[in-house]
């Protein structure tokens, strides 16, 4: 069955310190499986990647991994995936991940993960998209991010547009809901 919408997963190479940053991507894999979604993530089998991607595809999730070379051997490439793309470089692998989506989901993570944030936020900001962007803070991981984001809207270095371009949820079930609100 071919998934109704395509849910872009930017998320850590690293399982984290906290058991619920781990818990709470399996759950998202479970619920991207159970509404049909189709999973598009960094094609990781380590950390977060593989968490939520071990999940959904448990539970029948189409999904679309997509990696640099330069990263196969580090983040132990998922192969066994609905689709799998290699890219030539880290650009290349943001681009096809985006344009292969209807919104985006931010897990815990780390440089890479906020680079990748930052990358779809920006196009948003300049009106290259109307994606809608979900930070999901997991045990208030994000809240250092959303204050940040606060502060460059108060010292304006952005509008507040720019608040609104993100949605900041606690929870997987906050999150399920507002992605069927995003999609319906």
């Amino acid at each position: 069955m071919t998934a109704q919408h395509s849910v872009c997963v930017f998320c850590g190479s690293r399982p984290g310190t906290r058991a619920p940053y781990a818990e709470t991507a399996a759950e998202l894999g479970r619920v991207l499986a159970a509404e049909n979604w189709r999973l598009v993530y960094g094609a990781g089998d380590v950390g977060l990647m593989g968490e939520v991607a071990r999940a959904a595809q448990a539970e029948g999730a189409q999904s679309l991994g997509v990696i640099p070379t330069h990263l196969v051997e580090r983040e132990v490439a998922k192969r066994d995936l609905s689709q799998f793309v290699i890219t030539s470089n880290m650009h290349e692998r943001k681009t096809v991940m985006f344009m292969n989506s209807d919104a985006i989901v931010v897990l815990p993570g780390g440089a890479g993960t906020l680079d990748e944030f930052f990358e779809v936020l920006t196009w948003r900001q300049i009106g290259l998209h109307d994606k809608p962007i979900f930070v999901l803070n997991v045990e208030g991981y994000w809240d250092p991010l959303a204050a940040l984001i606060d502060h460059v809207v108060d010292e304006g270095f952005a509008g507040p547009d720019i608040r609104a371009a993100v949605q900041v949820v606690a929870d997987v079930p906050s999150l399920h809901a507002a992605l069927r609100a995003a999609f319906s």
